[in-house]
């Protein structure tokens, strides 16, 4: 690598850094060229030698917010096997990822794709976290006998409840305390995947 390509890489991450600390701490209303440059400590005239746009930044902490969350759930997540436990314990901590930082859950599931930059990739990988997380989990409990229409109608049925459910949780206090929203989402979690009339397994 270059020195100029080790520079433009270094430059690249400050911004890209700055931008991510906008985001988690108060979501996309805060980002604006100005905002980062201040941030990231060089002039906005500077940030455009590097990126085209604002939008351009935001498709990359996107893509860099994924692969956080990713990381966080492995970690949490280390010592489960694949099956149905794992898949309980890696939907658990992937829905906590956003309970903690309510400013990417705001990029992922609230802002207007327009503004996201790059929008179909940015679809792309906001719809299929989840479903990449637990692609171990599913597999198992297809060899264990579960027919892959039914893991998919269950994946797309907790997708759904779970983003409801920090949606209510982070924008409208419902429930008003953490542990409260984390005994919820177990029993949630569970009662979605094991409903009395298809279990599961």
């Amino acid at each position: 690598m270059t020195k100029n390509e080790i520079q433009e890489q270094r430059m690249r991450g400050y911004f890209i850094e700055a931008t991510r600390e906008l985001l988690k701490a108060e979501g996309l209303k805060s980002v604006s060229v100005r905002s980062i440059a201040e941030k990231a400590g060089y002039s906005y005239a500077t940030l455009y030698n590097y990126f085209r746009d604002v939008k351009e930044l935001v498709f990359e902490c996107v893509r860099g917010f994924s692969e956080e969350c990713v990381a966080s759930v492995v970690e949490r997540t280390a010592s489960i096997p694949p099956g149905e436990e794992g898949l309980r314990a890696r939907l658990r901590a992937w829905a906590l990822y956003f309970a903690e930082y309510p400013g990417v859950f705001e990029l992922f599931y609230l802002e207007r794709l327009n503004d996201l930059g790059n929008r179909h990739p940015s679809v792309n990988i906001i719809w299929t976290l989840p479903d990449r997380l637990c692609a171990a989990d599913w597999e198992r409990l297809g060899e264990e006998g579960l027919p892959s229409s039914r893991a998919h109608d269950l994946m797309e049925a907790v997708k759904y409840e779970i983003t409801g459910m920090l949606l209510f949780y982070l924008n409208r206090g419902k429930p008003s305390r953490f542990d409260g929203f984390a005994e919820l989402l177990d029993a949630r979690i569970a009662k979605t995947l094991t409903p009395p009339h298809h279990p599961l397994t």
